[in-house]
């Protein structure tokens, strides 16, 4: 279990800057990320901006992959927000017992200060993992740009059927989070509203590959238009 004190953090990685759009751009349609020789550069402080990016959904939506190929693409840190949970959390889940808004209250307040340290500490940005089922759940992770006005959050919402959330977590080998926890998950879903503006909705039905590569993609151009507009 991480304590909040700890993150993953991708290998080999140095803060990047607004200069270095066009490489991830050019990822983004379809240029290998990174070789041997030349490892790929992100994109983080477009516009002068610091960015959060949190990947949401129930389980199974592929959240993890998803994650991981933006922090790689964009040189950014990941954070894991599984790995937050307290122990007490992940015994119930284990249990098959759903979380209460108390159980997650100070799970996502952990998940908001371990990004922010991140960037404090003079990271660009970060790419975070959080299921953030419900809209007040979200807003806990957007009260950081208040404190930060430099500070951008977005929201990459996977959007999947119960039918594939099943499929997906049934396969799963030794994670906690049971097929009969999918069922409790969207139940107290709240899919992002219209007037949700910080989100992205990614339609995972498709391959792996597409999904990553739309996330990428969307992200890629987000940070083109603030760069545009400063």
């Amino acid at each position: 279990m991480m304590s909040i004190d700890t993150t993953c953090t991708v290998t080999g990685q140095k803060p990047p800057s607004a200069a270095d759009l066009p490489s991830i751009q050019a990822a983004a349609t379809g240029t290998p990320l990174m070789t041997a020789a030349s490892p790929a550069k992100g994109a983080g402080r477009a516009g002068g901006h610091t960015h959060i990016w949190l990947v949401t959904g129930p389980a199974g939506c592929g959240k993890t992959s998803v994650a991981e190929h933006l922090a790689n693409a964009l040189n950014m840190p990941y954070i894991e927000g599984d790995s937050f949970h307290t122990p007490a959390n992940v015994d119930k889940m284990r249990s098959g017992i759903p979380l209460t808004d108390a159980d997650r209250w100070d799970w996502l307040t952990a998940l908001r200060e371990e990004s922010m340290r991140q960037i404090n500490e003079g990271r660009t940005g970060v790419v975070l993992t959080c299921s953030a089922l419900k809209r007040k759940y979200r807003d806990v992770i957007r009260v950081a740009a208040y404190y930060d006005h430099h500070l951008l959050i977005h929201f990459i919402y996977l959007d999947a059927s119960e039918e594939l959330l099943l499929q997906r977590v049934t396969k799963r080998q030794g994670h906690y989070m049971g097929a009969n926890m999918v069922h409790s998950q969207l139940d107290i879903l709240e899919r992002p509203s219209p007037n949700e503006t910080d989100v992205i909705t990614i339609d995972v039905s498709r391959s792996l590959g597409e999904v990553q590569q739309d996330a990428l993609e969307r992200v890629v151009d987000m940070m083109g238009s603030d760069h545009d507009n400063q």
